[in-house]
């Protein structure tokens, strides 16, 4: 599987790409930042965004897109960019046929650190140790969204199993019941 993370930020927007699968190692593919500056309006930084973002998508052609999903912060101006960051990554998860995934900070947290109030240097140091770089990834935006990816990987990708395996036991459950099988 091959997850494009998105840290969502008008100003800063971290983006990653990993590659693996549970209990495989996984691999660093790309990571980068995409900057915007706070001096061009609002609608020229989301027209960059959006450029930006579909290079990545044409590029490494991701299975999934993980994007941190916004949260209530105090500085309502800050929540804003971060919401219209992550719109631009919904809109073109859809355009491209994607799957799209949204994952809390919290959870990300926890998937990647054990811990989901770990803080940004626990979360940069487990990134290098989990795709085993020689150096973490800067600024801290770059490697929430490798983060972002890593979690999905290990539990999206067990949410699928699971779900996957109920519907074959389903279907399996209502074939016995059509051919009248099932014990009763």
């Amino acid at each position: 599987m091959k997850v494009l993370g998105i840290d969502p930020g008008l100003t800063r927007c971290g983006i990653g790409v990993v590659q693996g699968s549970i209990g495989a190692p996984l691999q660093m593919v790309s990571v980068g930042v995409i900057l915007t500056s706070s001096q061009d309006p609002t609608e020229v930084r989301l027209l960059q965004l959006e450029r930006e973002i579909q290079l990545w998508i044409t590029e490494f052609k991701p299975d999934v897109i993980a994007i941190e999903r916004v949260f209530s912060q105090h500085n309502l101006r800050t929540v804003m960019g971060t919401a219209q960051a992550a719109g631009i990554a919904l809109l073109l998860a859809a355009r491209n046929q994607i799957k799209v995934v949204m994952h809390t900070p919290s959870e990300v947290k926890a998937a990647v650190t054990g811990s989901g109030r770990a803080n940004k240097a626990q979360v940069s140091k487990m990134v290098l140790n989990i795709l085993k770089l020689d150096e973490a990834p800067k600024p801290a935006d770059s490697a929430d969204a490798l983060a972002l990816a890593i979690c999905h990987i290990w539990r999206g990708g067990g949410n699928s199993k699971v779900a996957a395996a109920l519907a074959a036991e389903k279907t399996r459950i209502a074939s016995l019941k059509k051919t009248g099988t099932a014990k009763k």
